[in-house]
């Protein structure tokens, strides 16, 4: 037993020594593999086309170590675009700032900039007025909207016809003239009647003041569908706007996420040349490379459909693809029972359910005072040519007027059954109006919860899993360099720490969303046609917010 006990305290003191040199070559090779994979980057480049690459910096990002860049078309391989571009040293983040014209080298099929060189502000090249003066603001592109999309000129052009009408009910109806003529022939006296005639209406009972009532409230209807309108245009740019913002910051994120996994798959394939890693893992990392790459091509896709969007709503549909700028992580503190107050108050579809009641109570005296009847009065001249047969047989009787005054007696028709429509229309608007109020509530119900979810993921991402996933991708960075830990753990945590900023810049964008539909008040569809009540005949046409196919519809 004691000779069994010697050799195993041996074989443990020759095990320390060659367990140090296993660990020193088990974070040995890593590194060492690190640089081969960068020399093998730089012979790959050798074989690659070269462009000359020219752009306007618009973000420099000193953690993520990339320069968002808006670079003029490179032949032969890509068009105009904003993107972010890796960089070949780290030097170049202490002289570049936004704003600053740039020119550098890249290769083929790599989206790293190489020898940046900025370019003096007096040989700047020309390049579009969103590089030359920065990102398109929001108020530029709400401006741009109401000046272009074709929907504003609709509704002003429905308010002139409601105006036109108004103006039409309140005119007094105009006189009859004609001829008269009695015994044309003049029989055997050679005599007869002719002359003329003139009659006219007199409206009574205040008919006119009545149907203008009810014409003025139409057209104060069709000025608020003005503002339903308006609201639909700037709502529908808002959210696009918003929509390119995170699909601008999560395309830099998915760059980096592909960048990574091509390294990630570099390294696997270096890893196994030396028997550090097995052909699943090398797979695996291949597999993650092509999701990344897919996930970029989608981004870059959304990013383009979102503009597309854009500039239609704003009118421009050839508006170029360009750098928006805005404040995206800042995001608005709404509160339920605040904003169901403010929709009832101020909601354009509110305010119309309200007049669509008005305007039947209107339409009711209307109604009513059409059984008043009108006077018709006629006045008579004619010339009569009988002679005067006892007096004077060579004289006519010559000119002769009369006068006819008469009235429609209310009888048979007492116009009850318009009477009692507009009584139908009354109570039906009444609940209409009372339908709408409880919609609202609903659905401002269902888009806070949709906004109170979206900002507590974002504030839980803002406040405690992005600081621990950069804290913890930071430790294992210091970690490895100290050779304390393997490269592949590095790449994870860095790896995870990218699909965390993709996850809150995709949380952002539904908190921006669902707050925009409530300010907005749930209208949406910039280009939908507008209301127009002077069309619609009748009181139903489109009053309350389900009524509205333009209208964002709830999450049920």
């Amino acid at each position: 037993m004691k000779h069994t006990g010697r050799i195993t305290n041996e074989a443990k003191a020759l095990d320390t020594p060659m367990s140090n040199r296993l660990r020193i070559f088990r974070f040995a090779v890593p590194a060492m593999l690190l640089g081969l994979a960068i020399s093998s980057v730089y012979a790959q480049q050798r074989d690659k086309r070269v462009f000359t690459f020219r752009g306007k910096v618009e973000q420099v990002n000193t953690t993520t170590k990339r320069l968002t860049v808006h670079n003029e078309p490179i032949e032969g391989w890509m068009g105009e675009m904003t993107m972010g571009f890796a960089v070949d040293n780290d030097d170049v983040f202490n002289r570049v700032k936004a704003g600053d014209q740039i020119t550098a080298k890249v290769y083929e099929g790599d989206f790293t900039l190489h020898d940046v060189q900025v370019v003096p502000s007096g040989n700047a090249a020309a390049t579009p007025r969103a590089a030359t003066q920065g990102g398109i603001r929001l108020e530029e592109l709400e401006q741009m909207a109401l000046a272009n999309n074709p929907t504003v000129a609709q509704v002003q052009a429905n308010l002139r016809v409601a105006a036109g009408l108004a103006r039409q009910a309140g005119l007094y109806p105009n006189p009859i003239v004609g001829y008269y003529g009695d015994e044309i022939r003049g029989g055997f006296s050679r005599g007869g009647k002719q002359g003329g005639f003139i009659s006219q209406t007199i409206v009574t009972g205040g008919k006119l003041g009545a149907a203008r009532r009810v014409a003025e409230l139409q057209a104060n209807e069709v000025g608020t569908t003005g503002q339903v309108q308006r609201l639909r245009i700037l709502n529908n740019v808002r959210v696009s706007f918003y929509q390119i913002l995170a699909a601008q910051r999560l395309l830099d994120v998915r760059q980096n996420l592909a960048k990574l996994a091509g390294d990630a798959t570099q390294t696997s394939h270096q890893l196994g040349n030396v028997g550090q890693a097995d052909r699943p893992d090398i797979l695996q990392a291949e597999v993650e490379q092509q999701q990344a790459n897919v996930s970029l091509r989608i981004t870059q896709q959304h990013l383009q459909a979102s503009w597309r969007v854009l500039a239609a709503v704003v009118g421009k549909p050839d508006l170029p693809l360009a750098r928006l700028e805005g404040d995206l992580d800042t995001i608005p503190d709404l509160k339920y029972e605040e904003w169901v107050a403010t929709t009832l108050r101020d909601s354009p579809e509110v305010k119309l359910a309200q007049q669509a009641v008005e305007r039947a109570e209107a339409s009711l005296v209307q109604a009513k005072k059409a059984v008043i009847p009108d006077l018709q009065i006629t006045g008579i001249l004619v010339n009569d040519s009988t002679p005067l047969m006892e007096t004077n047989p060579s004289r006519a009787i010559g000119v002769m007027g009369g006068a006819q005054i008469g009235v429609q007696l209310p009888i048979f028709n007492r116009n009850q059954g318009n009477i009692a429509a507009a009584k139908g229309e009354i109570e039906s608007a009444k609940q209409e109006l009372a339908r709408v109020k409880l919609q609202v509530q609903r659905d401002l119900a269902s888009m806070f919860r949709d906004f109170d979810s979206a900002r507590t993921i974002v504030q839980q991402y803002k406040a405690e899993m992005l600081p621990r996933a950069e804290q913890a991708y930071r430790l294992y960075q210091t970690s490895y360099q100290r050779m304390a830990s393997a490269y592949p753990q590095v790449l994870i945590s860095q790896r995870t720490l990218f699909q965390l900023e993709a996850d809150y810049v995709q949380a952002l964008e539904n908190v921006w969303q669902s707050s925009l539909v409530i300010r907005g008040f749930g209208l949406m569809d910039g280009l939908s046609e507008p209301i127009n009540p002077t069309m619609g005949g009748g009181q139903s046409g489109g009053t309350g917010m389900g009524a509205y196919p333009s209208r964002a519809a709830p999450v049920q």
